[in-house]
């Protein structure tokens, strides 16, 4: 079964490419500070690359 991680968006979408706009919407997030719990897969983790410098990720147990 694939784990669990946690997703939180630390920095704005203001002035950002429109990739990172849309792929900052398509993880469930849309402001700083807002968290999402997602399946550890390798389609979320190639969106969570796209926008690594906006965002946190944890493991979650």
């Amino acid at each position: 079964m694939a784990g669990k991680i946690k997703i939180t968006q630390i920095k704005s979408t203001i002035e950002q490419l429109e990739k990172a706009k849309r792929t900052i919407k398509a993880l469930g997030l849309g402001r700083p500070n807002y968290s999402v719990i997602k399946n550890d897969t390798p389609q979320v983790r190639g969106m969570i690359n796209i926008v690594r410098h906006l965002v946190r990720v944890e493991e979650v147990k």
